[in-house]
């Protein structure tokens, strides 16, 4: 394996950092408050980020999400890409591809995703590929911001039959729901809404570990931008004159958050290079969600507590981050939940295709 980026992936990953960099600061967010930056998504489709994910690969999506996640830029990139134009791209027909890429390449369009599947979600098939659901979703990140949502069905007798669907979100109730972190979510209320039939029986697994792999990726983020700031406040904060960095505990504490953030980001990368290049990678992403659930939230605290008295500040930039940490450990699962999973996955075999292992 090779993670190394190629032109494309470290062309699409600058310009994500200099757009991010320079739009998503510490004022702008403070005065955004749980809304979406509309300017700052609105420069990112006309710098045409989000289509290039179809030739980066999820290898190029983690690596632009790690630069959203260093700033905690309040954009659905990740929804978006992840379950509007890889699930459609990979999934859709030809006629889908044709009429709803368009818009999720430009931004015009936003995806949402109600993942993972629950049960709830009632289907009452058409023909052609269309049905009519039933039922609610709690929470939906970035449905507030939504043109359309990919709903995922539970399937009655295992895993294999979970289906997605496709309900423009103009066609449902959305009720506004606040979250740990500012994602513009909401609960998704759907009364004999028609959609469509996105993939076949193999679609929900691959865009599932397609999710928690972006994801990890920005948890990666997230916990490199709340060490950055650590770093930072311990070099110049001094303590009966030296700075606090000097301290062994300190310099302990923020070695074990540069570990844990690394075994993040090596985990997404290896998920997220099998998939661009068509081998199994259901146990990795799982490996992948484990970290970033489990070492992003000691990261984010160590962030915190690093800042001493200045981490307790809810108007701190470091406390986004914390936020944010702590959004992505619930959004990926309990660690024992995934565990329980990635478990069931190597049992059956699964993870041992193509000669792989779990990390």
């Amino acid at each position: 394996m090779d993670f190394t980026p190629t032109p494309e992936q470290e062309a699409a990953r600058d310009l994500a950092a200099r757009i991010f960099g320079d739009l998503s600061t510490p004022e702008r967010l403070a005065g955004l408050g749980g809304g979406t930056d509309g300017e700052l998504w609105k420069e990112l489709g006309a710098a045409g980020l989000a289509g290039a994910v179809e030739e980066t690969g999820l290898l190029g999506l983690v690596l632009m999400l790690e630069e959203q996640g260093r700033t905690t830029a309040q954009v659905p990139f990740a929804a978006s890409c992840v379950y509007g134009l890889l699930a459609v791209a990979a999934h859709g027909t030809d006629e889908q591809r044709e009429r709803l890429l368009p818009g999720l390449r430009d931004g015009s369009a936003v995806a949402a995703g109600a993942f993972p599947a629950r049960g709830g979600i009632v289907v009452d098939a058409l023909r052609d590929g269309r049905a009519r659901l039933s039922g609610a979703v709690p929470w939906v990140p970035w449905l507030r911001d939504a043109t359309q949502v990919l709903v995922a069905v539970r399937g009655e007798t295992g895993k294999d039959i979970h289906s997605l669907w496709m309900v423009w979100a103009d066609d449902a109730v959305r009720e506004p729901v606040e979250l740990t972190a500012p994602w513009s979510a909401g609960r998704l209320v759907l009364d004999g809404v028609e959609a469509e039939r996105i993939g076949g029986p193999e679609a929900y697994q691959d865009v599932l570990a397609a999710a928690r792999t972006a994801f990890a990726g920005l948890q990666a983020g997230v916990g490199a931008g709340s060490l950055d700031r650590a770093v930072e406040y311990t070099n110049e904060r001094e303590q009966f004159g030296r700075p606090l960095a000097a301290k062994q505990g300190v310099q302990l504490r923020a070695a074990e958050a540069y570990m844990d953030i690394e075994a993040i980001r090596v985990t997404a990368y290896e998920a997220a290079w099998r998939r661009d290049a068509g081998l199994d990678h259901e146990s990795h992403a799982l490996t992948a969600a484990w970290w970033a659930s489990e070492a992003g939230k000691r990261v984010v605290h160590t962030g915190q507590h690093l800042h001493g008295g200045m981490g307790a500040d809810l108007d701190h930039p470091v406390h986004r981050h914390f936020l944010w940490g702590r959004q992505l450990d619930g959004y990926l699962g309990c660690g024992a939940e995934l565990l329980e999973e990635l478990g069931e996955v190597i049992a059956s075999g699964a993870g041992a295709a193509d000669g792989g292992e779990a990390a």
